[in-house]
């Protein structure tokens, strides 16, 4: 409420049950929230009607799941396709090698939108590598709308970079960082 007050419109959650939580209390003050966790498809519905975007839409049949769902409610999403650039087995997204592909696919669902591409960066102290990601994300969006890709044309959006990294990542081309920690502090453990 803090950080809506002070004029940051734009919320990012990564847990389903928060955002369902606290989307009562916000509904009457302006904002957007878009959702940045792995998201399961048996929590699709819990979901829809509270997010403007999701910006970890990472396979076909997500997206498939999704537009059936919104299909039924006549609704539309806003969504954002999760690379993972690092290749680490721990993060979520397609491969850079398939991002395109899925672009192309995603463009057949009349429910969705691409705005953009998302990724987490690699955990490490090299920054240049860091870095080297985040450029591998931001040629893919130039690959897209170089190759005229269906919907590209909306797709513009760079999602990329966190509380530790988000000046590197601006560098490279970010128009949407996430900087949880560095606003609200570190979450506290669960124990």
């Amino acid at each position: 409420m803090t950080a809506l007050a002070a004029g940051y419109l734009l919320i990012g959650e990564n847990r389903v049950q928060e955002v369902v939580a606290k989307a009562e209390a916000l509904e009457s003050i302006p904002h957007e929230t878009h959702f940045i966790g792995h998201l399961q498809a048996n929590k699709i519905n819990q979901l829809l009607g509270h997010i403007s975007c999701l910006q970890t839409l990472d396979s076909t049949d997500l997206a498939r799941k999704l537009d059936e769902r919104l299909d039924a409610r006549d609704g539309r999403l806003d969504v954002m396709i999760q690379v993972n650039v690092s290749g680490e087995q721990t993060k979520s997204g397609v491969p850079p090698d398939r991002a395109l592909e899925l672009l192309d696919s995603i463009g057949h669902y009349e429910r969705l939108t691409v705005r953009g591409f998302m990724t987490i960066g690699l955990n490490s102290p090299d920054i240049s590598a860091v870095r080297a990601g985040y450029r591998t994300l931001a040629t893919l969006s130039e690959a897209a709308i170089a190759d005229r890709i269906p919907g590209a044309e909306r797709a513009t959006e760079l999602s990329m970079g966190m509380s530790g990294d988000f000046v590197e990542a601006i560098a490279e081309g970010a128009t949407v960082v996430r900087l949880g920690s560095a606003v609200f502090g570190e979450r506290p453990a669960v124990t």
